[in-house]
Formats: C-alpha cells, sequence, structure tokens
C-alpha cells in the first residue's frame, strides 16, 4: 500500500511514465477486482469483460487531463468513477442501437430498486446519482465506493477518512434517497 503511494508521489514529481511502469504490476489485480465488482452489477451476457473495463479505464486514468492522484485511496476513486462511466456510456450506446425487449436487475446491495430494469433505468440510475452527487457529495462518494468499486464498509471509512458508522449512515441514507429518486422518476 505504501509502495503505491511512493509511485503516485512520484508521479507528481514529474517522472509520470517510470512512475506507471512501477505502478501496473502493484494495482493491476485491484483493478480487475474492482472491474469484477463493477460488472457483477451489469447484465450477465454484457459484451464488456473486467479485463477490457480495467484496460479502458486505465487509459482514461493515464490520458494525460488527468490530476495527479495524492494517495492509493485517491488513485482507486478515481478509477471506479472512470469504470462508471464507462458503464454508463455503453448503457448509452445500447439504448441508441434499439436492442429491444431485454430486461436486467440492478440491485444497490440487497434494496432492489425496481423489479425489472433495462438500459434507460440504468439512465435513471445515473441520473440521480449524479443528482445525489450535487445534493450531497458524501453520500455520492460513498455510493461510489460500496456500490460501483465494491469496497467494504471498512474499506470505504478508511478511503474517506470516516469512521464505519459515519459510512453506514451514508450509505442508508443514499440508498433511500435514490430509491425514492428513482420511484418519483418512474425508473
Amino acid at each position: 500500500m505504501k509502495d503505491v503511494t511512493q509511485i503516485l508521489d512520484g508521479m507528481r514529481g514529474g517522472n509520470r511514465k517510470e512512475a506507471m511502469e512501477r505502478l501496473v504490476p502493484l494495482i493491476y489485480d485491484e483493478l480487475r477486482a474492482l472491474a469484477k465488482a463493477q460488472l457483477s452489477h451489469e447484465r450477465p451476457d454484457h459484451s464488456l469483460q473486467a479485463t477490457a473495463l480495467v484496460h479502458e479505464a486505465y487509459l482514461r486514468l493515464l490520458s494525460g487531463d488527468q490530476p495527479p492522484w495524492n494517495d492509493r485511496q485517491h488513485f482507486f476513486r478515481a478509477a471506479a468513477e472512470a469504470m462508471r462511466r464507462i458503464l454508463i456510456e455503453h448503457a448509452r450506446k445500447r439504448t441508441r442501437i434499439k436492442r429491444g425487449g431485454k430486461r436486467v436487475r440492478v440491485e444497490l446491495s440487497g434494496v432492489d430498486l425496481a423489479n425489472e430494469q433495462d438500459l434507460d433505468e440504468i439512465l435513471a440510475l445515473d441520473d440521480a446519482f449524479r443528482r445525489l452527487e450535487e445534493q450531497d457529495p458524501k453520500a455520492a462518494d460513498v455510493v461510489r465506493l460500496r456500490f460501483f468499486a465494491g469496497l467494504s464498509v471498512g474499506e470505504t471509512a478508511r478511503a474517506m477518512d470516516l469512521s464505519e458508522r459515519t459510512v453506514k449512515r451514508e450509505w442508508a441514507f443514499a440508498r433511500a434517497w435514490l430509491y425514492d429518486a428513482l420511484r418519483d422518476t418512474g425508473g
């Protein structure tokens, strides 16, 4: 863990290419696990595989316009956000293609947001998430780490420098808020 933070510090020092070459072997397995967690919320026949999602997110993270990451947790929050955006873009493309009638189920850690969900409803979840992000950024960060990155309560607490009790409270609030937001929009 300390090695990753030290390498990220090296990136800020201007040695980005060498730092990335050292970073990849240390984080690849964790990024792949993160991608699997992201894809576990998607339909079973999703055309993106964990490896492709990791590679696409990694390319986005290295695209040069990203600010340097403060530490390991900051990097993985950015990776989770990149993966979430890739999956949303993929869902948007699929709705444009009009695949017709395929339904998927999306759960938010045991709380069913709806009985059956299609791609429009996944996009509704993204819209609700963005509104939550505007209203309560801390709750949205908890959702990003718990739901999109698949982190445990303890991991989320460490990443956000919060108590586990606070994370549980924010998580409960965010789930209820998103549930209500989706119910109000018919999603």
